[in-house]
């Protein structure tokens, strides 16, 4: 017999399911690597199940087209590029940056149909960032500041990878450091301090300090702080650790003491699906270089393999949230920590309960 699952007892009514909020499309979001992109060649991604393509011609600067050909709806990542032009596959139709069909092999040029959503895109520190909302609202939007990532005082890792989760599993997990406790097999007993926050329009921040009360400091961390580190060291209470969640990306820094942190971590979570179940992660880690030259460089494989299994662990657990959510068809969270309730209240405020596709057809030019 089928099983009834009912919600807990006093679980008190959300305004709105939050794992249905959708990410809100008038943002700057990094759909790929640069790395991945080839001059030349293009790149199918997605928004949120919109199908991108990225293109980057072999001479001037990527660009990104919605990835349908006006013509029959192929994708045009399977065409060619040729000189600053995707050409469509199948016909040859060709699309320039703007989207303006400039070419199709068998009509003459005074006959051109219309041609395809472009959207805007740029490029940095390893990044392509596309801008998958109303363009026309760009200049309102500030371009994310992407940490430490260009920084010559700092060594930066570029990671990440899909997560089967809705991306606010992923902020609640960042932001609350007192899950510290799913890492103790990597990281020893650790006990988090929670300093206090701040709020405003469409951030949170936190702040913590933390003490080892058993284990040993990983050799991940301690490059991390350039420094080992013993349990109840008293140097432990002067590190403040700040988590900021600036919608929709997230930062994490570390202070030992000084302005510039030990680590800048800026990172953020793309859906990948009209139901944004799955998201991809874009992470940039930020290590300060130390004063001897080379150290950091030595004990980076250690950093990176510290990083994965704490990412592995996370990763795990976040798809056992979404898990639970599809299976009792709803959030039955019952959140006590004050700042995580105001993240939730943060990311409902920022988010949209709208459906983004576009899926007006453009009229045709005959």
């Amino acid at each position: 017999m089928p099983t009834t699952l009912d919600c807990p007892v006093g679980l008190e009514a959300a305004p709105f399911d939050l794992r249905r909020v959708r990410a809100h499309p008038d943002n700057w979001y990094p759909l790929a690597w640069s790395r991945e992109l080839k001059a030349g060649r293009t790149l199918a991604v997605r928004f949120a199940g919109e199908p991108i393509v990225l293109v980057r011609p072999k001479a001037g600067e990527v660009f990104a087209l919605a990835n349908r050909c006006a013509h029959r709806q192929v994708p045009l990542s399977e065409g060619v590029v040729e000189g600053c032009v995707v050409r469509c596959g199948y016909h040859g139709w060709a699309y320039d940056a703007s989207g303006r069909c400039t070419d199709v092999p068998y009509l003459g040029k005074g006959k051109l149909p219309n041609g395809v959503r472009s959207y805007p895109c740029r490029e940095a520190n390893g990044l392509i960032l596309v801008f998958p909302g109303d363009a026309a609202r760009v200049g309102e939007v500030a371009f994310p500041a992407l940490g430490s990532a260009a920084d010559a005082r700092f060594k930066t890792r570029r990671f990440g990878r899909e997560v089967g989760c809705h991306y606010s599993f992923m902020h609640e997990n960042l932001m609350d450091m007192n899950h510290q406790f799913l890492h103790r097999g990597q990281m020893g007993q650790m006990r988090p301090r929670f300093l206090g926050q701040d709020t405003g329009p469409d951030w949170v921040e936190a702040r913590y300090s933390f003490a080892r009360t058993a284990g040993k400091q990983p050799l991940g961390e301690a490059a991390i702080f350039g420094q080992r580190r013993t349990a109840n060291d008293a140097r432990a209470a002067r590190d403040v650790m700040t988590i900021r969640t600036e919608y929709p990306y997230q930062t994490l820094r570390i202070h030992t003491g000084s302005d510039l942190p030990v680590m800048d971590l800026w990172i953020t979570y793309v859906p990948l699906d009209r139901e944004q179940r799955r998201c991809r992660v874009f992470g940039l880690l930020s290590v300060q270089r130390p004063k001897i030259p080379g150290l950091l460089e030595l004990a980076w494989p250690v950093l990176v393999m510290f990083t994965e299994r704490i990412f592995k662990e996370d990763r795990a657990i976040v798809e056992m949230e979404q898990a639970a959510h599809d299976q009792q068809g709803g959030d039955w969270n019952q959140e006590i920590f004050p700042l995580i309730q105001s993240l939730r209240a943060l990311l409902r405020r920022c988010g949209t309960t709208e459906d983004v596709r576009v899926v007006a057809c453009p009229k045709s030019r005959f």
